[in-house]
């Protein structure tokens, strides 16, 4: 009879974990850079935003013609514009030209930035033709009507039954026309991505249980879209806003202030007071009062609407 005769291994203890030391990584070894990750863009900002803005504070009291010494004439240059009837004048047509960007694109591009968010046969095709304005620069904009709308070699020279003498820059009322449809044509674009953007963010069980309620496409929009977008809407208007009293380029292609001073408007203005009269001190108080009335306007769109302290309006939504 065999004994077979078995060695039982001693039983294993508790395994010792290797506790390693986490490597130090290299930001740790070196130091994070705090500020010095915003260096190169604070330094940019500054060069060419904060130190332009102080000399054309500085030049709006003096008397300067780009090639002498500057003069220190106190707030000389202020009154003076202030009894400038040409000054007076671009200041309601900027206004004009504001009040008609927001009214006229508005509703435009909250039409067809909910209609470019859906699922439409044949939409992307249709949105890519659409924002092509959006690619080009407003020179190039203004440069591509200007040619469009002559008088002797445009489309008016040949629809006489439509355009009468043709002459879309003779008057004010069509200059004016001109110039807020060249806009629109350009930046409506731009504002109908942001409802884009803004209205494929609402959520779908809104409009599901809208349906489930009863309520059409049109109680829907009005109900669920309009009220969604509100945020985007304020920030569209104010980009508008300053965009408008800023604009420049479709004025000097399109109609050079003209006829007269009929489309003069506050920026176009400066410019011909800096660049053709050589009053840059004139010039540089035109730019400075715009850069005023832009953050104001702006201040004061964002307090009434409460922007400042708004809230998702997708909280609470699952």
């Amino acid at each position: 009879m065999t004994t077979q005769i078995t060695s039982a291994r001693p039983a294993a203890g508790p395994r010792k974990e290797s506790r390693r030391r986490p490597a130090a990584s290299s930001a740790t070894q070196v130091g994070r850079p705090g500020f010095a990750w915003a260096l190169p863009a604070a330094v940019f900002f500054a060069l060419f935003a904060i130190a332009p803005l102080i000399m054309v504070v500085v030049l709006s009291f003096m008397s300067w013609d780009g090639l002498g010494s500057p003069e220190f004439v106190g707030t000389d240059n202020w009154s003076r514009l202030m009894d400038d009837p040409v000054m007076l004048k671009s200041i309601w047509l900027t206004l004009l030209l504001t009040v008609l960007g927001v009214v006229v694109q508005t509703p435009l591009s909250i039409v067809l930035g909910v209609w470019a968010a859906g699922h439409q046969r044949n939409r992307a095709v249709l949105s890519v033709i659409y924002f092509i304005p959006l690619l080009l620069s407003a020179t190039a904009v203004s440069v591509l009507w200007r040619a469009l709308l002559d008088p002797n070699f445009g489309i008016p020279a040949d629809a006489g039954w439509l355009f009468g003498d043709g002459n879309l820059f003779g008057e004010q009322a069509t200059a004016i026309g001109v110039l807020a449809f060249v806009s629109t044509w350009q930046f409506t674009p731009f504002h109908t991505l942001i409802y884009q953007g803004a209205a494929r963010a609402i959520p779908q069980v809104l409009y599901q249980a809208a349906e489930i309620d009863g309520a059409g496409r049109y109680r829907q929009f009005f109900h669920i879209t309009l009220p969604q977008l509100r945020n985007s809407m304020i920030t569209s208007m104010i980009l508008m806003i300053v965009g408008g009293l800023t604009t420049f380029e479709t004025v000097l292609i399109l109609t050079q202030g003209g006829p007269g001073t009929d489309t003069t408007i506050s920026a176009y203005y400066m410019y011909d007071k800096a660049f053709k009269g050589f009053d840059f001190g004139a010039g540089s108080a035109i730019a400075l009062a715009l850069v005023v009335a832009a953050t104001v306007i702006s201040l004061i769109v964002v307090r009434v609407s409460g922007y400042d302290k708004m809230r998702s309006s997708m909280e609470g939504v699952s």
